[in-house]
Parts: C-alpha cells; sequence; structure tokens
C-alpha cells in the first residue's frame, strides 16, 4: 500500500514533493561539486522544458490536481519548480555516480602501483 500524503498535503502536495526531490537534488550536486554544472544545464534546458510544458498543459495532455493553483508565465508555479529539480536531479546522481567511479579507479590504480 502507497502512502496518501495528498491527505496530508492538500494542493501542496506536488510543490512538497518537488522539495523533498530537490534538497536530495541540492545535497547530491553539493556533495560532487557539480553546482555550477547543474546551473548551465538548467540554463539550457529550461526554455525547452517550458514551451513543451506549456504546449502539453493548453492542449490538454496532463492535469495536476493537487497544485497550488498559483501560476506564473501561463503555467503552474510547480511546473517551473519541477524543470529546475529534475535536471539538477540528474546531473546530481550523474556526477556523483561519476566521482564514485574516478575514485574507484584511482583507489585501484594505488593498489597496482
Amino acid at each position: 500500500m502507497i502512502p496518501d500524503i495528498g491527505a496530508v498535503f492538500g494542493e501542496y502536495t506536488y510543490l512538497a514533493t518537488e522539495l523533498a526531490w530537490g534538497s536530495v537534488a541540492i545535497w547530491l550536486l553539493y556533495r560532487a561539486n557539480a553546482v555550477s554544472q547543474a546551473a548551465r544545464t538548467i540554463a539550457a534546458l529550461y526554455p525547452i522544458a517550458y514551451v513543451w510544458d506549456w504546449y502539453t498543459l493548453r492542449i490538454g495532455v496532463f492535469a495536476i490536481p493537487l497544485r497550488t493553483g498559483v501560476e506564473f508565465l501561463g503555467i503552474p508555479v510547480e511546473e517551473h519548480v519541477f524543470m529546475v529539480v529534475v535536471p539538477a536531479l540528474v546531473v546530481g546522481i550523474h556526477e556523483t555516480l561519476g566521482r564514485r567511479r574516478d575514485s574507484a579507479t584511482s583507489e585501484r590504480q594505488r593498489h597496482a602501483e
């Protein structure tokens, strides 16, 4: 059984989940020293994501029932947050895995010497 956080957060459910995952993204980015890399990636992807989101919402591809109802530039504020959190999380995971791989490679090289 999946817990119904919508019953707890109501119209703030989507925003609450984004803030939770966004905090994971921020932690990973700081840990991997990849904040500036994520910022560049987000800046490059944001305009594309905005147009895509605006269009798909307008034609009815999806609806977001558990949201605040606040819109900014024609789309829900939660979608703006989503367009920052997702690439930040992807870069954070990618860089964390890359650093672990690099660390393991360095460790094997030290042992081989």
